[in-house]
């Protein structure tokens, strides 16, 4: 046949069989197969290991979290930022220097007659010379959080080597206000009853204070026995406390009221010595009243360095009304000292119906007068009778006050 299809495929690179790969291309090419395995491997793991920190970072919170004393420490420095931005802010508010006025410095008042001769009070806002913000401050802060009754108000104390004693606060504040009792308000009859004698028999304290009602005012001996624990123990259970100072009674010393009394004879330093000793016992107290005192409330030169120092505190004196020669009315109305003083001693006798006539004669007078102050001391029998007359007089209308509402008060 003439075509091509039928010649041998001489030229046309017929397949040549049985060929053979070299020994040395064989081991090229495991080698190269090794090393790629291997070599992909250890990037593999290099690989892995590169998000750890990241992965560690993100989940460090967790653990802290799970963590008891991780966590208390988060609090601390929670706690100490916001110290650190309140310190901050107050610097700042102080380098500001806003200027501060008294709460009752923003009007003008006036007083007027009419047509009729009445009063009118005219209030006007006020000028102030400079003009932009200032911050206006209560004149008298009254009251305290129950919470804290039994705790010094920083604001009204200086330490001094007898104690924390009251002082006037840096705008007017005083212990006369803070530490008041608070009441209604209203118009109507009201009595004060001031139980003294606290802290001198433990047992006559402790049923004093599980008995009497807590508007019964109650004053603590300033020569008693663990006068700051009962002090506390009566603030918590809402009672207006008074301090009681021992003062020279007119048969002294055949009639001794006790430690620490303050004498005719003793120079001015040395009964301010004693006065302070006295008033650094406790604390929270609205004013100081005398234990005896007869001779000494009635002379002059031995009682005014007394009330002259009680006018720098800010508390006021509460006059037993045993002695009709005492002068501390008109030292208190000279010095601006709020004063009060007692109507009636309830317990002259230790007779339940005695005190219980007394009682009834101190509620006449309050309904004669609006007010009255009745004063007794902590023994049982007085204790149970005034108990159970204050809790009848409020079915009455009498309203129990303490004895801080009734005192007469040259800043009121």
């Amino acid at each position: 046949m003439g075509t091509d299809i039928h010649q041998p495929l001489r030229g046309r690179g017929t397949p040549k069989a049985g060929r053979k790969a070299s020994p040395l291309g064989r081991i090229l090419v495991s080698t190269a197969v090794i090393l790629l395995v291997v070599g992909g491997a250890g990037w593999v793991a290099w690989l892995s290991r590169v998000p750890e920190p990241v992965e560690i970072a993100a989940t460090a919170p967790e653990a802290a979290a799970s963590s008891p004393v991780a966590a208390d420490q988060a609090i601390i420095a929670d706690e100490a930022r916001d110290e650190s931005i309140l310190a901050e802010s107050e610097e700042t508010l102080a380098s500001e220097a806003v200027p501060r006025l008294p709460g009752d410095s923003g009007a003008e008042v006036s007083t007027v007659l009419d047509e009729n001769g009445n009063e009118i009070t005219k209030i006007a806002p006020g000028t102030r010379s400079t003009p932009g913000a200032v911050i206006l401050t209560p004149p008298n802060r009254t009251g305290q959080d129950p919470r804290l009754a039994h705790l010094p108000d920083p604001a009204i104390i200086e330490e001094t080597a007898y104690g924390a004693l009251p002082v006037r606060g840096a705008n007017g504040e005083r212990a006369f206000d803070i530490y008041a009792r608070p009441w209604s308000g209203a118009r109507g009859t009201r009595v004060a009853i001031i139980v003294g004698g606290l802290g001198i028999s433990q047992t006559g304290t402790q049923h004093a204070l599980r008995s009497l009602p807590e508007e019964t005012t109650l004053a603590f001996a300033s020569n008693g026995n663990s006068l700051k624990r009962w002090m506390q123990e009566a603030r918590r259970r809402g009672h207006e406390i008074l301090l009681q100072v021992p003062f020279e009674p007119f048969d002294y010393p055949a009639v001794d009221p006790g430690r620490g009394t303050l004498t005719v004879n003793a120079d001015a330093r040395e009964n301010l010595k004693r006065l302070h000793e006295a008033m650094g016992q406790i604390t929270n107290y609205t004013g100081i009243t005398n234990f005896m005192g007869g001779r000494f409330l009635s002379t002059p030169d031995a009682l005014e360095p007394v009330m002259r120092d009680l006018s720098k505190r800010g508390i006021m004196f509460v006059d037993d009304g045993t002695s009709a020669r005492s002068l501390t009315d008109k030292f208190a109305k000279a010095l601006a000292i709020p004063f009060a003083a007692s109507d009636i001693v309830l317990d002259a006798t230790q007779e339940r119906g005695d005190i219980l006539a007394r009682l009834d004669d101190l509620e006449r007078t309050a309904r004669r007068n609006g007010q009255a102050i009745g004063i007794a001391s902590a023994f049982e029998v007085s204790v149970d009778a005034i108990a159970t007359w204050a809790n009848e007089a409020k079915g009455r209308g009498i309203e129990i006050v303490a004895v801080s509402a009734l005192a007469d008060d040259p800043e009121r």
